[in-house]
């Protein structure tokens, strides 16, 4: 199943909520937002606050994907804030820590994902794989937009 799930992180922040509503409108299935935490990838984005302000003002679904480290921290606000879908890195803390990351979000009532950065190996999905709905395969080095496609990648979405 295909989903379009553009990201806010290409938004003119000045004209967010007029750009959510332009790609709503364009038949946009989801709103995705790349959270960033500058420890886990090198750059710094956007957190708590703007999900919230955009769920107050939105209806459509949230695909939250959180490049931060030990997103264990954070999946209970992010739930409450508003998001549908939690993404958490396999790479971003210990197994049973992403798991226990996952169990807050479904207790919620939302969806999961877990994400591989390039240099992960397809198989470091397989302990997640019967309690998530989604596998996000990064095809860029997560932490900055507008980077090319990384064909090599095709093979781990394959896998």
């Amino acid at each position: 199943m295909i989903k379009v799930a553009p990201s806010i992180l290409s938004a003119d922040f000045s004209r967010l909520g007029d750009e959510i509503c332009d790609v709503k409108a364009a038949g946009a299935d989801y709103l995705h937002f790349d959270v960033m935490d500058g420890i886990f990838v090198p750059n710094i984005s956007f957190g708590i606050p703007v999900l919230k302000s955009v769920r107050s003002c939105c209806d459509m679904f949230l695909d939250v994907h959180l490049m931060v480290t030990k997103p264990v921290r954070y999946a209970e606000q992010f739930c409450l804030a508003g998001a549908d879908l939690l993404n958490f890195h396999v790479e971003a803390d210990s197994r049973e820590n992403i798991f226990e990351a996952i169990n807050i979000a479904k207790a919620c009532g939302k969806k999961c994902g877990v994400t591989l950065k390039p240099g992960t190996k397809a198989e470091d999905v397989l302990p997640f794989i019967e309690t998530v709905d989604l596998i996000l395969i990064m095809t860029v080095e997560p932490g900055f937009g507008g980077q090319s496609f990384m064909e090599c990648q095709l093979p781990k979405i394959s896998a």
